[in-house]
């Protein structure tokens, strides 16, 4: 609906936790953000089986409805577009569900359980004809639109060679309660799914070409954890006498890469890495340069590119306003961004993909992609020899 030259959309969300109140900062942020668009998204209704959680959101962000019924936020006749921000087993359902209500949905990733999970969900929306959003986050660091146009202008020759890693210890302790997470049939796959997806993303995004075959190695290095007692999403509480049960997916994975056109890349990563905070980056090396970010200073960038490259190595560049969509955020260089603001960002892309009709966003096509790529590296695991990506 248009009024006063503004175009209000109308948005629902599906799960209403930590991810969901993001999803929900993020849309209101994007008023203020980009307020040169003039698209206002409007806080409609919010799903969640547990009252709390709705309550907490209606309160926190404004939302006029709630329930405890994904469908009625999928019937409301004032919800434009949607926010799926579920467990990851629910996924597929509720986004084929929003498909076939015409609803384009902002989904998480991994997008299903499966690669065929994940192909049946880019069926629906390809069938219903709609723009989609998944969160792939770290492809909106304005380090990374600078990085991606240095690729592009050249500046790094032909690119030769990526190395990219995704370290984290938010598992590592092993009296972590067995949530979903760590179950095959709820979480999928371990970290291939839920870290290195964004690290097959990011690295696609830059190169610019998709993974053609690849040979992995993971390992489950904490194979049992507790039962989970009283409390819900990031808050579950273990009891000491809770029994131990099996981990069902991996703590690990290294993958060796090839893409299309030639270049080759490692990928490397861990849920149980102690001393690996948020240790997200990725290295590019090209035949007359190289960059390197890391999500933990995402606000700065190594380069190495020029005439005297060889001859001084890598020099730091921080962000300023010519990174990527910096400038709406901060009015001067040093100056940091945080990983809400590169949700603003996403959440602008999948907005303006819904008010315009085209795909600006992630999509879930790139979603299915590296879902393909992880269920490649499971079955290169499986079979100790080179996988194609199907």
């Amino acid at each position: 609906m248009t009024t006063d030259g503004i175009r209000r959309l109308g948005i629902g969300l599906i799960s209403a936790g930590w991810m969901g109140r993001l999803h929900s900062r993020a849309y209101l942020a994007i008023r203020d953000k980009y307020a040169d668009w003039n698209i206002r998204p409007e806080l409609i209704i919010v799903a969640d089986p547990v009252a709390a959680n709705t309550e907490a959101a209606q309160r926190q962000f404004g939302y006029r409805e709630t329930t405890a019924d994904y469908r009625e936020v999928l019937a409301h006749p004032d919800v434009e577009a949607v926010s799926i921000c579920a467990p990851n087993f629910l996924h597929r359902d509720f986004a084929v569900a929003a498909a076939q209500a015409g609803k384009p949905f902002w989904i998480e990733k991994p997008m299903g359980v499966s690669a065929a999970q994940s192909a049946e969900i880019v069926a629906a929306a390809d069938s219903a004809g709609l723009v989609t959003g998944v969160g792939f986050t770290y492809r909106h660091a304005p380090a990374i639109e600078y990085a991606k146009e240095l690729i592009l202008s050249g500046a790094l020759g032909r690119v030769t060679n990526l190395r990219c890693k995704l370290n984290a210890d938010y598992s590592a302790d092993p009296r972590g309660a067995r949530t979903w997470r760590f179950e095959r049939a709820k979480g999928g796959s371990g970290v291939l799914g839920d870290l290195l997806s964004h690290g097959f993303d990011l690295a696609q995004y830059l190169v610019g070409a998709p993974i053609a075959l690849v040979s992995a190695l993971t390992d489950t290095f904490i194979k049992e954890r507790p039962l989970p007692g009283a409390g819900i999403g990031h808050n579950v509480q273990v009891a000491d006498d809770a029994p131990l049960v099996p981990v069902e997916n991996e703590d690990y994975a290294a993958v060796l890469a090839r893409f299309a056109g030639g270049v080759v890349g490692t990928f490397e990563s861990t849920r149980v890495g102690i001393g690996a905070r948020c240790d997200y980056g990725i290295e590019i090396h090209g035949t007359a340069g190289a960059l390197s970010w890391n999500f933990e200073r995402m606000n700065e960038i190594e380069i190495c590119s020029g005439p005297t490259a060889r001859d001084y190595g890598y020099t730091r560049e921080l962000s300023d306003a010519r990174f990527g969509d910096f400038a709406r955020f901060q009015p001067g260089a040093g100056m940091g961004l945080s990983f809400d603001d590169l949700k603003v960002i996403e959440g602008s892309r999948f907005v303006r993909s819904v008010v315009t009709g085209k795909q600006l966003a992630a999509s879930a096509a790139d979603a299915l992609s590296t879902a393909r790529i992880a269920a490649a590296a499971e079955e290169s695991q499986e079979s100790g020899a080179w996988a194609e990506v199907r």
